[in-house]
């Protein structure tokens, strides 16, 4: 008897440290966006003040889970890879943070600064869709608004980035995604320099320009 009540601690011993170890190697990584700090853009008027509205994304992806397209129709969500804040919110940040960089400007904000209607550029961007295929690409489908100073009509566009994976893991899959938001910053920032250019009134821009 007191032989089988040993083995049996020892049982329920050993299953405790498996149980301990699958805990331990099945928790999750958390993955967060960052801004494209490498580009080098020539500078803007440093004066200029934007806001950034807090940008929409399609219910399907607003989730924890990193969210990815299998084989056929097949949409996968992944425990164990998860985003670090919502999705929205990181990509609001991470625009803001492009805009930035490639206008030179540190008066971006992501809320009303209180500065008047006359200084400040208003940008909105709608995420229509993100596709994400790993080891394949990332497509990320976003019409956008940016208002200049002075509410007057906003230039609408929209924005079709693809960026290939490079490789399998989910870093190189979020990697993917940064660079596609950058491609959609790009063409929001371009807009902004069109229309402080005084042969190139903010209302003659194409309302409807795309980058594919």
């Amino acid at each position: 008897m007191i032989r089988a009540n040993l083995l049996a601690a020892g049982l329920i011993a050993l299953v405790a440290v498996f149980a301990g170890a699958g805990c331990r190697s099945s928790s999750p990584t958390f993955y967060v966006l960052h801004g494209d700090a490498q580009r080098t853009d020539p500078p803007a008027r440093a004066t200029m003040n934007i806001v950034v509205s807090p940008v929409t994304v399609p219910d399907i992806v607003d989730r924890p889970q990193i969210v990815t397209r299998g084989a056929g129709n097949q949409i996968e969500l992944n425990e164990f890879a998860r985003w670090a804040e919502p999705l929205k919110t990181n990509i609001t940040r991470v625009i803001a943070a492009d805009l930035g960089q490639r206008l030179a400007t540190t008066r971006v904000s992501l809320f009303e600064t209180g500065a008047s209607a006359a200084s400040e550029w208003h940008v909105r961007v709608d995420v229509m869709s993100i596709d994400s295929v790993p080891g394949e690409a990332v497509t990320i489908d976003a019409q956008w608004a940016v208002r200049a100073p002075g509410n007057g009509a906003p230039v609408l566009g929209q924005t079709v980035a693809r960026e290939a994976v490079d490789g399998r893991d989910y870093g190189a899959l979020v990697a993917a995604h940064e660079r596609a938001i950058g491609v959609i910053s790009t063409a929001i920032a371009e807009a902004i320099r069109s229309g402080q250019a005084p042969s190139a009134p903010l209302g003659a821009l194409d309302s409807a320009h795309a980058t594919r």
